[in-house]
């Protein structure tokens, strides 16, 4: 290997931590493989050597996932950014890990093709990174998860093994489903570098609404209402509650299209093949939620532009940090339970406490945001509030961001003592030196 794939620790004093953190990176250096060939040697030498390795993607999450240490050696997959083919016939593309989502999503645009999984670090996550942590998005209730993408990868275990279990059909049920293994383990149970990813045909339409209610019994009712007569194309449905939209617009951030005074706002998607017929359906149940009294006020984009400007209402969130970044999932008919006592548990634990709530509800998952602090030293309380606050509702803490370091203490509220066990044997089977990522999901 040549030494322009090793980067030395002091260079990396350059690169942030993270996207959510500027403080320099630390590791006792960083290797930047362009084949799993190599990286199957880097994997040998570390693990002769009892070497901790930690794997790095687009470092968009928020768990510190990809958190590492000065005793640490850092692996990206940055040079790993090869789109390898694209199988018109079978509806499937072959990834390097290190591709970045939107580099993917417009590569098979232009051959008539869309790659589903969406979130608002497009830009910068990386494929490996997305399988990793198994993301979601704002196009799970369509099309699912990261994990009902995947029809196979290969990874590099601790001790440079090379799995390689690169299916491409949708039908293969021969034995254990080793990928899934590795779909959602953040790097702890092995290093992802190839993935075959299915592929859906380019719709043809797009019907997009921002709309308000003015009680959450109306926001689900619109929900099932679109679910039910879009006929399955109904792929994103995005609920914002009015702190967020308070703290994202006005002076200074986006501009509302609607009043701000709402209590609920939703964006809605429906992808089609019959543009025509498709805008027809989608208004007329618009209007009859209109008629009905569950939507309050409603906006149709004329142009990309304005559609853009909707979605980046949702997505575009800075003017709304700093804050402790939360992800959780429950069922919608617990929804507003949950956040009317995450509201009073707050509030009763410090009268000054400020937090917005926004989230892809169709498939179960709230985002929180809660205010730091000046002193910056209740991190540990407000998590035991957030969470805390599931008992009882049938969540989890952790929706579609994994758990990381941060999640860690709290993982034994959504798996139980013998998931716990089985998980950490899987860690002894595949990592017994535990190598990789050391620190991440479970000790």
């Amino acid at each position: 290997m040549g030494s322009d794939l090793v980067v030395a620790a002091e260079s990396l004093r350059d690169r942030a931590t993270s996207y959510w953190d500027a403080s320099p990176t630390e590791a006792k250096c960083l290797v930047r493989p362009e084949t799993t060939e190599q990286l199957s040697r880097v994997m040998r030498i570390c693990h002769e050597h009892r070497q901790s390795v930690v794997v790095q993607g687009g470092l968009t999450g928020i768990v510190q996932g990809a958190a590492s240490t000065a005793a640490d050696v850092i692996v990206s997959l940055e040079r790993m950014d090869a789109i390898e083919s694209v199988d018109a016939a079978d509806g499937v593309a072959i990834v390097q890990a290190g591709v970045i989502l939107q580099t993917l999503q417009e590569h098979v645009a232009d051959k008539g093709f869309l790659f589903p999984v969406d979130f608002g670090a497009r830009g910068s996550c990386t494929i490996g990174g997305a399988v990793a942590t198994n993301a979601g998005g704002i196009n799970v209730l369509r099309y699912g998860m990261m994990r009902s993408v995947v029809l196979g990868l290969e990874a590099v275990l601790a001790d440079g093994t090379v799995i390689s279990s690169m299916n491409q059909m949708l039908k293969n049920n021969t034995g254990y489903d080793l990928k899934q293994l590795f779909i959602g383990s953040e790097g702890t149970l092995g290093v992802i570098t190839r993935v075959v990813v299915r592929l859906y045909p380019q719709t043809s339409s797009r019907d997009t609404a921002m709309f308000a209610c003015a009680s959450f019994d109306a926001v689900a009712r619109q929900l099932s209402v679109l679910k039910t007569n879009l006929a399955g194309t109904l792929s994103a449905f995005e609920v914002m509650w009015n702190s967020y939209i308070t703290a994202v617009t006005g002076d200074g951030g986006h501009v509302s299209p609607l009043d701000r005074s709402y209590p609920y706002y939703v964006i809605a998607e429906a992808e089609g093949a019959d543009p025509e017929a498709d805008a027809e359906r989608f208004q007329r149940l618009l209007e009859a939620g209109m008629e009905c009294g569950d939507i309050v006020d409603a906006v149709l984009p004329k142009s990309e532009g304005e559609r853009r400007a909707l979605w980046s209402i949702r997505e575009e969130f800075e003017m709304a940090l700093p804050a402790y970044l939360y992800d959780v999932s429950l069922p919608i008919r617990h929804m507003e339970a949950y956040v009317t006592r995450l509201q009073e548990r707050l509030l009763a634990w410090r009268e000054d406490a400020v937090f917005e709530v926004f989230g892809h509800i169709a498939d179960g998952n709230l985002h929180i945001f809660v205010k730091p602090f000046a002193d910056n030293a209740h991190h540990d309380a407000v998590d035991a509030i957030v969470y805390g606050c599931l008992e009882g509702l049938d969540g989890s803490i952790s929706a579609e961001h994994g758990i990381g370091i941060d999640k860690k203490s709290w993982l034994g509220l959504s798996r139980d003592d013998d998931e716990l066990e089985l998980m950490r044997g899987l860690k002894r089977l595949l990592d017994p030196a535990k190598l990789l990522n050391p620190g991440k999901i479970i000790d």
